[in-house]
């Protein structure tokens, strides 16, 4: 049992380290928000320290994940869906927040800081794609078309015509995306008007 809590208590801090570099956030930024000093944080991020409570909330809280999420806590008998984030090998991350089959899907992607000139790699397959950017600056790649999304500002298409998402030197970005993987497009409906 004392194995496995070691096991996972060492854990943490690699996981500290990923989700801080991924959100490009200084170690001062995270004291700055979290309340926990720089120096301690950089001994947690390398295992110089286990983690308490205290420190772990409002880490947890900062970084968007639940504390399972960050000690990576086994399932619970629970009978709810856990959506656990995916990490892409370029520093990604996608968080399925639906998971019926068939119809529209929803996920949150957050993009790690990119390269200005950063020659994208368009891809198509079937569907539609409603894109909701949340937070940062999404550049998104269309066909001939090369668009700037700010927060607030959303997109959809055809994902049959070649595409291609990535964040802007400014930052990671957040964003929404529904996607209708038969074609299926999203209907957003407006309230009646009312007779005055």
């Amino acid at each position: 049992m004392n194995d496995d809590l070691d096991q996972t208590l060492d854990a943490v801090g690699p996981r500290l380290k990923r989700l801080r570099l991924r959100r490009d956030v200084t170690l001062a930024d995270l004291a700055e928000q979290t309340g926990i000093s720089a120096s301690t944080l950089s001994r947690l991020e390398s295992g110089l320290r286990r983690p308490t409570l205290e420190q772990l909330l409002p880490l947890a809280r900062v970084h968007g994940v639940s504390l399972d999420e960050l000690v990576d806590a086994p399932p619970t008998g629970d009978p709810r869906l856990n959506f656990r984030p995916v990490a892409g090998a370029d520093g990604s991350t996608i968080l399925p927040l639906t998971r019926r089959p068939g119809g529209i899907q929803a996920y949150k992607f957050i993009l790690p800081k990119g390269q200005d000139g950063q020659e994208p790699q368009l891809r198509t397959h079937d569907g539609y794609d409603w894109a909701y950017v949340l937070n940062g600056t999404l550049r998104l790649v269309l066909g001939e078309h090369d668009l700037i999304l700010k927060p607030g500002e959303a997109a959809e298409f055809d994902t049959r015509t070649p595409h291609w998402f990535g964040a802007t030197s400014a930052g990671p970005v957040e964003f929404l995306s529904l996607i209708g993987k038969q074609g299926q497009r999203v209907h957003v409906r407006a309230a009646p008007k009312l007779d005055t």
